[in-house]
């Protein structure tokens, strides 16, 4: 059966099959074959970096093996989970179990972080960056890959995600320019060194409540750590733990920029002024007008 005949036949009966998430956007019947077809290859690439490519011709053994991808992905295995592969912001990044797959969505935040690292570049000299909660490492390393002056810290509670993260540093060839520490928020870092001499903050925290972490779709309560989305019983515990902590590390001046759920924007910011803590705060809204960002400024 030649390629095109093959794709046709795959993707009509896949169709009928599959589920598509809506914080998967990048992920539809097309993107999904084709990263699939591509595993099956033996070239490992996302969904978004598997649209621009062609098909290559496949062996009797290759489409054995694609048969066998996609039923995996029929049972709800995540595709960023069998094809080992996520974007984000145009990085291809290892993607397992160890850690929450990153999210289009987040590329709001990282954009935001990168613009704003940017701006720091331009009156200090290498500044530091602390990714929180860095999961997989794709904030912090997007900062890295987009501002070449940076400093970047990395730390996550969980073990296996800071590894995975140091994994993908090596992959992106960044591990000389990368540090990477297992602890709860900022406490891998806790030290005179670190003091007031951080120039920004960058977090995407855990922030939906308990009760609905465990009401989650199958394909990311199965396959994703629960503390990646786990925020405690109203879904901003870990978010206001870090904005009283933040200020200890950040310089004068310093910023502190973190995601939010839908519909917590104005809450948080509100929680941000009460402290008396920060000088400035802004909100960054997604393309609903909703925000999703917000960004203080340490007095």
């Amino acid at each position: 059966m030649h390629r095109e005949e093959l794709f046709t036949l795959l993707r009509t009966d896949l169709e009928k099959k599959i589920r598509f998430l809506e914080d998967k956007p990048e992920e539809n019947i097309d993107s999904s074959l084709k990263a699939l077809w591509h595993k099956a290859a033996g070239n490992s690439v996302s969904s978004e970096y598997a649209s621009a490519l062609m098909l290559p011709e496949l062996t009797d053994q290759q489409v054995d093996t694609l048969h066998k991808l996609i039923e995996l992905r029929i049972k709800d295995i995540p595709l960023a989970h069998i094809t080992g592969r996520q974007s984000f912001m145009g990085i291809e990044l290892l993607s397992d179990k160890r850690a929450l797959i990153p999210r289009k969505e987040t590329e709001l935040l990282g954009k935001k972080a990168v613009e704003l690292s940017v701006e720091l570049a331009k009156v200090h000299d290498k500044p530091v960056v602390i990714d929180v909660c860095c999961g997989s490492g794709n904030l912090g390393l997007a900062i890295a890959r987009f501002n070449l002056q940076c400093i970047v810290l990395l730390t996550d509670i969980s073990q296996d995600a800071a590894d995975l993260a140091r994994e993908n540093a090596e992959l992106l060839e960044m591990g000389d320019r990368i540090t990477v520490k297992q602890g709860d928020l900022l406490n891998a870092y806790d030290l005179d060194e670190y003091h007031e001499k951080i120039d920004m903050i960058v977090c995407n925290p855990p922030y939906i409540s308990s009760a609905k972490v465990a009401k989650m779709n199958i394909e990311t309560a199965a396959h994703e750590p629960a503390m990646a989305f786990d925020g405690g019983m109203l879904g901003t515990g870990i978010i206001q733990k870090l904005i009283r902590e933040a200020p200890r590390f950040l310089k004068p001046e310093g910023w502190l920029i973190f995601e939010v759920g839908a519909g917590q924007g104005d809450f948080i910011a509100q929680l941000c002024e009460r402290t008396q803590l920060y000088r400035r705060i802004e909100t960054v809204s997604d393309h609903l007008g909703i925000i999703r960002v917000i960004v203080a400024q340490k007095k």
